[in-house]
């Protein structure tokens, strides 16, 4: 079923997670114990995540520093598969646009297209480091939008190549939409306008960065529906649950913290997950209570913080099985 599907049937608002891929030689069973854990709230959907390749440096015995490539993360397509026939849930592949060619995008969407998913959240991603190859013999989109337009040419029977009778794909496509404005955005208003270029590029539903300040995202959703972007607006959120997360998720994700909270943490660090829980779950009742459709958390490696969060709400029994 597809993510637009999921959130005009339901009568309650939803509650949807955001996992990553094991590392490169690690095990899938790492992700299983996460999604056992989540899957006790009977979420709709389940986005993984997608990452390009990215480079490092060591610096050797000798004083010398060798710079070294980390490939891909691998394992995006074959977690979405078995998320959908291990729990029956569906599952939404990232598509990125950074360290990916045009053509990988195609051969990667003709294969869920293939394992019958049927959703995709289309973003840029983050900028790789300095001199990793990314595009050799191919082509690349440069923005998310651009990426957006590729899929509905898919959905229209148009490929790379010009191919007669060529099967049309039917994925719903999810966009990344920002509160407090993508950090390259000069101000939110234009970020706001390349949003809606997005959504009327083909983008079926938005989901936020995560954001602490709801206030951001009321004012957010205000200012899309003044530009006419009507499609379904979902907040995304992590719960802070260290002080070292004041200088952390600020650094690489640009966002605010609010004063109340970084200085409620900095007096009392041992305290941290404890505040960060009792922060998120006052964000998500209030969330709840001006109408969102869902609240789609950003769990990475530890789901707990969010269930504990979810375990406050005034949930129906559909979520809370």
């Amino acid at each position: 079923m597809k993510v637009t599907e999921h959130y005009a049937q339901a009568t309650e608002p939803l509650i949807s997670f955001e996992i990553i891929p094991p590392k490169r030689g690690g095990s899938v069973s790492e992700v299983f114990d996460v999604l056992d854990k989540i899957m006790k709230y009977n979420p709709p959907f389940i986005d993984v995540t997608y990452h390009a390749a990215e480079s490092y440096f060591e610096e050797l015995p000798d004083g010398t520093i060798k710079r070294h490539i980390k490939r891909k993360r691998p394992g995006t397509i074959g977690l979405c598969a078995a998320i959908m026939h291990k729990y029956g849930v569906d599952p939404v592949p990232h598509l990125i646009c950074e360290g990916f060619t045009k053509e990988e995008t195609e051969d990667a969407l003709i294969e869920l297209n293939y394992l019958g998913i049927d959703n995709v959240l289309t973003i840029r991603g983050d900028a790789p480091d300095d001199n990793v190859p990314r595009y050799k013999n191919g082509t690349y989109n440069e923005y998310a939008i651009d990426l957006v337009r590729q899929v509905q040419d898919m959905n229209r029977g148009n490929y790379l190549e010009d191919i007669v009778n060529a099967h049309k794909t039917n994925f719903c496509v999810g966009v990344a939409g920002y509160p407090e404005k993508h950090f390259e955005a000069p101000n939110l208003d234009w970020d706001i306008a390349r949003l809606k270029e997005k959504v009327d590029a083909g983008g079926d539903y938005i989901v936020t960065q995560m954001f602490f300040d709801n206030d951001a995202y009321f004012r957010f959703v205000d200012k899309c529906r003044a530009v006419g972007i009507d499609v379904p607006i979902v907040p995304g959120l992590k719960v802070l649950t260290r002080e070292r997360h004041l200088n952390f998720l600020p650094k690489f994700f640009h966002l605010n913290i609010p004063e109340s909270l970084s200085e409620e943490v900095t007096a009392n660090p041992q305290r941290a997950q404890e505040i960060g829980i009792e922060w998120g779950t006052q964000q998500c009742i209030e969330l709840l209570e001006k109408g969102v459709p869902g609240i789609h958390f950003y769990v990475m490696g530890d789901p707990t913080p969010a269930l504990d969060v979810i375990e406050k709400l005034p949930l129906g029994s559909t979520i809370k099985k």
